[in-house]
This record gives C-alpha cells, structure tokens and sequence, in this order.
C-alpha cells in the first residue's frame, strides 16, 4: 500500500516536468500519441500531477476531470487549468467518486509503479469507462529493473526506492517492481484487452544536452506503454 507522498516537493516535481527528459519529452509525448484525437471524449486523468496532460487533452476538444492523492499537486493544477476545473484530491486505492462508464477514455500515466496491489485499482478504472473505452497507462519498464539490479528476481513484485533530483532537489520515489506477465495478468483479469503496447522513441525535439550520455540512438528502455480496451 506504499505511495510515494508528493506534498514535499510538489512544485520541484511539476518544474522539472516542463522541462524534463523524461516527461516533457518521453511519457507526456507518448501518451499524447497514444491518444490521438480526442475531440469530444469525456477523458479522466487519474493521477493527474500539476496537470499537464489535463491541458494538452483540454486543448484537444475532450471533456477532462482529473484527481491526484497529492492535494499540493492538484493545487498546482488547479493554477493551470483554472478554478472551476473538475479537479479532488483522491486516493486510486479507493473507490473511484464517478459514476459507472462516466468516461470514454481514462489516462493513468507513472502512477500504477507507485501500488503493490493493482486488482482495486484497475477495477474501479474498468468501471468508471464505456465499454469500448480507453485506459492508456504508463509504467516503469520491467526490463530497467532487471538490467539495474541484474541480481533481483525479475518474477517477483517488489519494493524499491531510488533517489533522483527534481529541479536540483533530492527525493527519494518508493515503486514496486512487476514483470511484464504479472502486469498482462492483472489488466486481463480487470476486464481489459491489450490493444497496443509500446516502446517509443524520444520525441525529436529532445535538446541534445538531455540525452542520456552515450545515447545515440532515438529508443530507449524507460517506461513501457500500454492501451487497454475495456471489454
């Protein structure tokens, strides 16, 4: 039940992903990609952060809501997408405070990482969609897990945490591990069906000084992309 608490550093965390490699130019791209065109789909973004993806879908024609378990990122959001957005402070590890198939897609993007049990969760998002409908999830790719601890069981769920900077300040992020038949597992026994699962290359736009080093060409291992069909 471990979440990683993001009310610390709220704000060094939504700095960094205007600018970052790793949201403004790998997961925010993909994601946006994946959606496509979503002019008049009523959209939730569960997990939403300070709102970035809420805007660019907004911009796009869809209907959005979106919620947080961090309240200073969904004040953050609530700065950038205005007072009368349809923002709340929730938890996904509770039932979800929307009606059943209220939404035509749902984005869930590096959140699931952050939760050991996934079959409450992904319940209630399978529930909150029409059938038909989209959840277009990012996560922690399993195979980074396996190549950074080369010594750990890749078959089992488990807890780590790494340290990284988020505009220049140390924090530390507590995810679970899952292999990538675990994750299959949990999404097909949720009521979804895997349409597309990706691998995506930076966007071109990546400023050279935010490559890794040594990185030479477009695709790398970082998070794995998925879209699921409710059925």
């Amino acid at each position: 039940m471990t979440m990683t608490d993001y009310d610390d550093f709220a704000a060094a965390y939504a700095a960094e992903n205007e600018k970052g490699l790793f949201n403004a130019h790998y997961a925010r791209p993909a994601i946006l990609g994946l959606a496509g065109d979503v002019a008049g789909r009523r959209l939730l973004d569960a997990g939403c952060g300070s709102g970035p993806l809420m805007v660019s879908m907004r911009d796009g024609g869809a209907e959005v809501a979106g919620f947080d378990v961090s309240a200073a990122m969904v004040d953050l959001a609530r700065e950038r997408l205005g007072d009368d957005a349809a923002l709340r402070v929730h938890d996904l590890q509770e039932p979800l405070p929307y009606a059943d198939g209220e939404f035509d897609d749902v984005i869930c993007s590096l959140v699931l990482h952050y939760l050991e049990d996934w079959s409450g969760p992904l319940a209630e998002l399978r529930r909150v969609l029409k059938p038909g409908g989209r959840l277009l999830v990012a996560v922690n790719h399993p195979t980074a897990y396996a190549v950074v601890y080369p010594d750990a069981d890749y078959f089992k769920v488990t807890q780590y945490t790494e340290d990284y900077r988020f505009d220049g300040r140390e924090v530390f992020l507590t995810f679970f591990h899952r292999p990538l038949s675990a994750m299959s597992a949990s999404f097909t026994r949720a009521g979804f069906r895997i349409s597309v699962l990706s691998e995506p290359p930076l966007s071109p736009d990546t400023p050279p000084e935010l490559r890794p080093p040594g990185f030479e060409g477009e695709a790398f291992i970082c998070f794995l992309f998925v879209v699921l069909e409710a059925v």
